[in-house]
């Protein structure tokens, strides 16, 4: 997915990916208040070393910026509020 969006410095632009709200039995997860969010990133800005286009990664809930261009949602985020790549 190619991103109209182009970060500045250290920041990373992704995508939020749905929450599962079932669990693989079948049984209905309950919403945490601040839970970890799964995104994808889909553009990187010049000054970042460990993450690249098309990287899973989890991150905080509230972390970043939210923002809608084009009827999709995207979260402008540091490179630091990423937490773990999911491989």
């Amino acid at each position: 997915m190619k991103s109209p969006i182009t970060p500045l410095a250290d920041r990373v632009v992704a995508v939020r990916q749905d929450p599962a709200t079932k669990s693989a039995s079948g049984l209905y997860l309950p919403d945490a208040n601040e839970k970890p969010v799964d995104a994808e990133i889909v553009a990187v800005g010049p000054e970042v070393k460990t993450l690249k286009s098309g990287d899973r990664v989890i991150m905080k809930d509230y972390a970043g910026t939210e923002l809608e261009f084009n009827g999709k949602k995207y979260i402008v985020i540091k490179e630091e509020d990423v937490l773990a790549t999911i491989n």
